[in-house]
């Protein structure tokens, strides 16, 4: 009698105890779409450029903090994806400028003058950067600048033309279309790497002249 009376109630503990298939599943897909958004987001983050410790001069932006020997995480981050090797704060500075000095983006279908002194530094390079900071592949003309060969009128002043055709005087190829960035590297800069110092810096000014 006691085993036809305990019969019973086994059984519907077992249909408790037991867990459907569909909760497997369902915790499964939930744990790979966690995982699947943390990579979207993750590459999101360290795909736009630095994100922290930007310092701006007029149309120019510069990370000082990447030079540090402390970088942020996401700064860090986004060095190792692309294998880049910032200049140490003692050794320079790079800025970037991807639009003009009136906010509008950098097009291949428009002209551009560089005017102005560049800070003090011992010298510098200024690149013309296609989209995703690859270099422009269809340029027609050059897309970097030395220093040293800058053409100085006699006052010891310059101005630089980025535009898809060629000019007289300093002249850096633009892409012939979509959008870009210059960028312009100071090495053995006498300015201080902080955020402060690099706002008051007298940066050159960008200005669009004609477009297509």
């Amino acid at each position: 009698m006691k085993l036809s009376q305990a019969a019973p109630f086994s059984q519907p503990l077992d249909e408790e105890m037991r867990t459907p298939i569909s909760v497997y599943a369902l915790a499964l897909a939930t744990l790979l779409a966690g995982f699947a958004i943390g990579l979207f987001i993750t590459d999101l983050t360290v795909g736009r450029l630095y994100l922290f410790g930007a310092a701006r001069s007029g149309a120019w932006i510069a990370w000082p903090k990447t030079g540090a020997l402390d970088p942020d995480p996401y700064a860090r981050a986004t060095m190792t994806r692309d294998g880049i090797a910032p200049l140490g704060n003692g050794e320079g500075l790079f800025f970037l400028a991807q639009t003009d000095d009136a906010g509008r983006a950098l097009s291949g279908n428009c002209d551009y003058m560089l005017t102005g002194d560049t800070p003090a530094a011992r010298f510098w390079t200024l690149t013309v950067y296609g989209p995703g900071g690859r270099l422009v592949a269809d340029a027609a003309g050059p897309t970097h600048l030395l220093s040293s060969a800058v053409l100085r009128n006699e006052k010891g002043q310059a101005s630089i033309t980025v535009a898809r055709s060629a000019r007289a005087g300093n002249w850096l190829a633009a892409p012939r279309e979509g959008s870009f960035a210059l960028a312009l590297t100071l090495y053995d800069a006498s300015a201080s790497a902080t955020p402060s110092a690099i706002a008051n810096l007298g940066m050159p000014k960008i200005t669009r002249g004609d477009c297509q």
